[in-house]
């Protein structure tokens, strides 16, 4: 397969008029366009070539949720993920009873990739090792202290790649330090941790902040708390909800300025009225009511996003006043490199996975590519 004519965007460097080739499931070559768009080929000139969009923290979509524990709720998530330039994420559980949440991760386990759609790439488990005093929409009455009986089947599933945990709690460390072993990232969320306690995570080993800003302590100048810890550590990469919603714009912005693209991650913590209309729904065994695009619980809480992550994108480069290019690996080569996948994934370079996206110059997408394989639009030849 050849994508022709377009301007490439690494994420690290931007090449006008070049072509792309797949071989298979991967990247073979870039180079300058030929003079002649081939019958055969993708015509991309015009349009923005770039690595598939990696979602690291994602609950559902399209009347799907991680926690329905059904391959056809994967399937679904997977179509309406690509349909937004998403070529790969991590399906994200909620806090919920042991079983529930195993029932989760074995079906993501067993479910096959879809030849229609983005790929998982592992489970993220969100909770239920998370503080009380910032749940969020996690249920509080089922927070509970890690428990290696619980997160040991987690850990030998062999397919949990990311926990968010709150650091403070009893039995953190240790499963940090188990988790760790078995090759799972950790990201503090949902936590009551102050600086110092962010900081020793970070160098237990804990390399992300689950949607920074919302469900931890803020920044205060004289106690800087769970904000200052993140945005001060260059160990930890910041997730964030650019949805103007979660957070305002101009936090955003002192994000990315104080993290640079490259250690920020844009997520969407969708779920599953994204890409639905307002109405009721339901996240973590909860009612959940969906006005304006924003959902909610019924105390008010926010609930997830309906965001997806080509509107985030778009939103991070409005907020934070950056380019494509400046702002694309933010969705691409750092949550790859956060979750130890670099120069696999995220990237447009030779042997690289041929996750790609085709953006037009409203930085919309118009065709996507998984593993070498068109899952959704179509271009004029």
């Amino acid at each position: 397969m050849i994508i022709a004519g377009g301007t490439l965007i690494t994420p690290f460097e931007t090449l006008a008029d070049h072509d792309l080739i797949i071989e298979g499931s991967t990247i073979a070559a870039l180079g300058p366009a030929v003079s002649r768009v081939d019958g055969d080929a993708i015509d991309a000139r015009g349009l923005f070539v770039a690595p598939g969009l990696i979602d690291v923290h994602v609950h559902g979509g399209a009347g799907h949720d991680t926690m329905d524990a059904t391959p056809e709720a994967l399937h679904g998530m997977a179509r309406f993920f690509a349909r937004h330039g998403v070529t790969a994420y991590y399906p994200t559980t909620m806090t919920a009873p042991p079983d529930a949440i195993y029932a989760a991760v074995e079906n993501v386990r067993r479910s096959p990739q879809p030849d229609d759609g983005a790929q998982h790439l592992g489970v993220h488990v969100e909770g239920p090792y998370l503080s009380p005093k910032h749940p969020g929409a996690q249920p509080a009455s089922a927070l509970r202290d890690p428990d290696p009986a619980e997160y040991g089947a987690w850990l030998s599933s062999g397919i949990v790649r990311l926990i968010t945990i709150a650091p403070e709690r009893p039995g953190a460390l240790e499963l940090i330090e188990a988790g760790l072993d078995a090759g799972v990232e950790f990201a503090l969320g949902h936590t009551d941790a102050d600086y110092e306690q962010v900081i020793e995570a970070a160098s237990r080993g804990v390399r992300q902040a689950t949607h920074t800003f919302n469900a931890m302590v803020g920044l205060h100048h004289r106690q800087p708390g769970t904000v200052g810890g993140v945005l001060a550590d260059d160990r930890i990469y910041a997730q964030v909800i650019a949805d103007g919603v979660h957070v305002h714009p101009a936090a955003v912005k002192v994000l990315v300025r104080a993290k640079g693209p490259g250690r920020t991650l844009l997520i969407t913590d969708a779920m599953r009225a994204a890409g639905l209309p307002d109405g009721q729904y339901e996240l973590g065994g909860q009612p959940i009511t969906v006005s304006g695009g924003v959902a909610r619980t019924p105390s008010g809480a926010l609930a997830g996003s309906t965001a997806t992550l080509d509107a985030v994108l778009r939103n991070a480069m409005a907020f934070a006043g950056l380019t494509l290019s400046e702002a694309l690996p933010m969705a691409t080569s750092a949550p790859a490199e956060a979750m130890g996948l670099a120069g696999r994934k995220g990237v447009l370079a030779p042997g690289a996975d041929a996750d790609i996206i085709l953006l037009d110059a409203e930085c919309r997408v118009r065709l996507t590519i998984v593993a070498g394989r068109v899952v959704y639009g179509a271009l004029d030849s």
